[in-house]
């Protein structure tokens, strides 16, 4: 009786276990979520398992192919120098400025002659001391005083000479007039003989018009009676 009873328990153990084991306890088409990761892009440079670039024995990075300068890292690549830069040291150097150029020598002053001043000389000689009374002939002592005249042209550079007659007031106004011209062209004549340019001598009669002294006297008539020289020109 103690055994059967024993196999009874056991028979039943088996069949509830059985039972057990056919009900199911989820659905059989239950879903099944995962976790998607988007894909990892593809790095320019070489990474251990910690995600860090891995270097070379000279410190520079590993690079993938895929890998642009666009890409670079600082410190992580050798500088990308542009002409003229060159790479030196792991740096890019920029070549010496060229040497500036010697300065140019300063001009020579510039020397502006300045020009000589105008200079004029006027020189009135005594008319008696050149003619006889009424007379148009040059006399020995009026062409001596000539020559002296034309001895200091020498020191000028010629531009005219000015002769100018003049009388006392005895006679007619006409007649002191023309002998006053006559006595110009005188002097001319003379001037020219000794190498004067004709061109550069000018004569004029005053007559009686421009007296100096009083006609009233002998001495003042004297001084009337002239021969004026003006000498226009530069000092050499």
């Amino acid at each position: 009786m103690n055994k059967f009873v024993t196999l009874f328990f056991a028979a039943s153990a088996v069949i509830a276990g059985s039972a057990s084991a056919q009900t199911p306890t989820s659905p059989p088409f239950a879903p099944v979520t995962t976790d998607i990761k988007a894909p990892t892009p593809k790095s320019a440079y070489v990474q251990d398992a910690r995600g860090v670039i891995v270097r070379d024995p000279f410190g520079l990075c590993w690079r993938t192919g895929y890998w642009t300068p666009a890409d670079a890292v600082p410190g992580c690549d050798v500088p990308l120098c542009v002409e003229p830069e060159t790479l030196q040291n792991g740096k890019c150097v920029a070549p010496p400025p060229p040497p500036a150029p010697a300065p140019a020598p300063a001009p020579a002053p510039v020397v502006v002659p300045v020009p000589a001043a105008p200079t004029s000389e006027k020189v009135s000689f005594a008319a008696d001391a050149f003619f006889d009374f009424d007379k148009a002939t040059l006399k020995p002592e009026g062409k001596s005083k000539l020559d002296q005249l034309t001895t200091q042209l020498g020191g000028i550079n010629l531009e005219v000479i000015i002769a100018v007659g003049h009388t006392d007031s005895v006679g007619t106004d006409a007649y002191n007039q023309k002998l006053s011209v006559r006595r110009a062209d005188a002097v001319k004549a003379y001037l020219v003989s000794k190498g004067v340019e004709s061109n550069r001598v000018y004569t004029e009669g005053k007559g009686e018009k421009q007296p100096v002294a009083d006609n009233k006297t002998a001495e003042g008539r004297a001084k009337n009676r002239r021969v004026e020289i003006e000498v226009v020109g530069t000092r050499k």
